[in-house]
């Protein structure tokens, strides 16, 4: 497979390795994203443990909460200044509490908005604002106690990011300090429960051939991989991680201090995981005056 600029490109601002580690890894690999950054990380060469996953589509992220249910929805577009735009935010907001009535994104675009499906409001809202638009995803949760927080937030209760809280006991305050701490660390997973079997074991997979790249005895690696993968999972999980707010506490125990007990959590980010073209302005106006 022919190895492009915009790959390099793409795996050097996803790793922090060089362009040439860069290109070797994507040569070595053929062309694979992904396995090239194992492959930089198993040789030391990658300066961030995770992928950046660009986050390129536009639009917003709805939260809001009736009862001890809480949802989120993310509705995107193609620029953000239709994210701006107030139909368009009145539009993302109703389908947020429509959300409340369903178990899925499947069922909401079937659901009832004012007479009409919502898959057909945001069919009329594509021809009335002239830009493509789509209900990608929602997620709800409930709890004794939900809290919501939505980070970047260009009116109450939409914007880049959001997150829904559910827990039992605790109160607005410590619900508030643990969304914020989602929105900005993103854990993968509640617990060590929670995580992906199959995320555990490709990180376990790269750990023991970065170990085995030391030359060490077998025996010493696997000692070497069990403090690893526990520093992992600490990382990884939202219970085990340390308190934005004080770190001297993990997330779990600050809760506890607070008489709350975290039952799950929902994190919805505008564009996640969604590759965007990048355009060559230069080039796309060399190409229209060519005629």
């Amino acid at each position: 497979m022919a190895i492009t600029a915009s790959m390099v490109k793409e795996l050097r601002e996803a790793t922090g390795a060089g362009m040439m580690d860069a290109k070797k890894a994507l040569t070595e690999t053929d062309g694979d994203m992904e396995a090239a950054v194992d492959w930089l990380r198993t040789k030391g060469l990658a300066k961030a443990a995770k992928k950046s996953g660009r986050t390129a589509a536009e639009g917003l992220v709805a939260v809001v909460v009736e009862g001890n249910k809480g949802v989120a929805v993310e509705v995107n577009s193609e620029t953000d200044f239709v994210a701006k735009n107030a139909e368009f935010q009145e539009m993302v907001s109703g389908i947020a509490k429509a959300a409340l009535g369903v178990a899925d994104v499947d069922a909401l675009k079937a659901a009832d908005m004012g007479g009409k499906t919502v898959e057909a409001v945001v069919t009329d809202k594509i021809a009335t604002i002239g830009e493509n638009m789509s209900l990608r995803r929602m997620a709800s949760i409930e709890g004794e106690t939900v809290v919501t927080y939505v980070h970047n937030a260009v009116v109450d209760g939409m914007g880049k990011i959001g997150v829904v809280v559910a827990m039992n006991g605790g109160d607005e305050t410590i619900g508030k300090q643990i969304a914020m701490h989602i929105a900005a660390v993103n854990p993968a997973a509640l617990s060590a429960d929670d995580l992906d079997a199959d995320v555990v074991e490709k990180e376990k997979q790269v750990q023991m051939d970065i170990a085995r790249e030391s030359g060490k005895p077998e025996q010493v690696i696997e000692k070497m991989i069990e403090g690893r993968m526990k520093k992992f999972v600490a990382e990884a999980t939202l219970l085990n991680q340390q308190f934005v707010v004080n770190p001297d506490l993990t997330v779990e125990a600050a809760a506890k201090e607070a008489g709350a007990t975290i039952t799950g959590f929902v994190r919805l980010e505008v564009g996640e995981g969604i590759e965007k073209k990048e355009e060559d302005f230069a080039a796309e106006v060399a190409k229209a005056a060519q005629g």
